[in-house]
């Protein structure tokens, strides 16, 4: 059904174009050159520049790109793809996406009834407590600082309990990772959304605070980049470990909270222990409708799909998750 119906409801780009009015004028920063340096009156993101404090100030804008020229790109849902073209699905990316979106529904049914049976899988079910614990460095604690500026309470936990979970699948599954990039990428992933310019997913505007807050601190571009591509790519289906391990716990680890994918790989105490220590504090409903204005801003986009081919608004709240 999902792959019958997905052609038909997508523009092409060029229609998304002309309803934009025709001229681009939506922002993308540079990759090469330190990305989004900041907002203008006329720049796209609607967020301004973030300094090595995490104050929000007024900074210049960057050169505008073009987002319907060709140019180098990643698969679809990575942060080139995404910046290039605002997030909005072709009808063929659509389709793409269907197996893995099927998959995780089939995954998600699957793993409600193992959990409600009280089975488990034949993996190591034991998870150290310790592993779950974030990183303290000045780094990871001025990131924080920056999301407890950005983000609601339920918003904030909700990124906390996205890092907890998959720190605990990388230890049920044995995964290495940088837990510091991990950390900054989960702390910014969500301070886009809803996306406040049509057209442009709110990933892009996460990204953007992401980059602007590691710039002040001098950290290697590549390693920037490994937590753009993480926020840009956490909510498209089927992202796996050969788009890099913070890539894959990001969008895991999200997945568990939002939707409860993989949620019965997590051990019962630590499931309980994470929602102790990071209320959810009504996350579902905020979360919900969040995701159903994003995908009102932002038709034809990844969550525009979602909540049409997934059901994103039920699914959400039948997560095994109180609020």
């Amino acid at each position: 059904m999902l792959v019958a119906r997905s052609p038909s409801p997508f523009p092409r780009r060029n229609e998304a174009h002309e309803r934009r009015g025709g001229a681009d004028d939506r922002q993308v920063g540079d990759r090469h050159t330190g990305g989004i340096s900041g907002i203008g009156r006329a720049t796209v993101f609607g967020v301004a520049a973030m300094g090595a404090n995490g104050a929000i100030t007024e900074a210049r804008s960057t050169t505008v790109t073009d987002m319907n020229q060709p140019q180098a790109t990643g698969p679809i849902g990575s942060i080139g793809w995404t910046e290039r073209t605002g997030g909005v699905l072709t009808p063929r990316e659509g389709i793409s996406l269907a197996p893995p979106l099927l998959r995780a529904q089939r995954a998600i049914l699957v793993g409600r009834l193992a959990m409600a049976l009280r089975l488990h899988s034949g993996r190591r079910n034991f998870v150290d407590l310790a592993s779950l614990v974030p990183p303290d460095s000045t780094f990871a604690q001025e990131a924080l600082g920056v999301a407890k500026d950005l983000l609601t309470p339920a918003l904030l936990n909700h990124s906390r309990r996205a890092y907890a979970w998959g720190a605990a699948i990388a230890a049920l599954q044995g995964l290495a990772f940088d837990r510091e990039l991990f950390y900054v990428a989960s702390m910014f992933h969500d301070t886009g959304i809803p996306s406040r310019v049509p057209d442009v997913d709110f990933t892009v505007r996460s990204a953007a605070l992401a980059r602007e807050f590691i710039d002040g601190h001098g950290i290697p571009g590549h390693q920037r980049e490994l937590v753009t591509n993480a926020i840009a790519l956490h909510h498209t289906p089927g992202v796996g470990l050969e788009s890099g391990a913070e890539a894959f716990l990001l969008s895991a680890g999200a997945a568990v909270d939002v939707f409860g994918l993989r949620s019965n790989q997590v051990p019962d105490a630590i499931r309980k222990k994470v929602v102790q220590d990071y209320p959810r504090l009504g996350f579902k409903r905020e979360f919900a409708g969040l995701f159903r204005t994003e995908a009102e801003q932002v038709p034809h986009g990844r969550a525009w799909y979602l909540n049409r081919f997934a059901l994103s608004d039920i699914t959400i709240r039948l997560a095994p998750f109180r609020g």
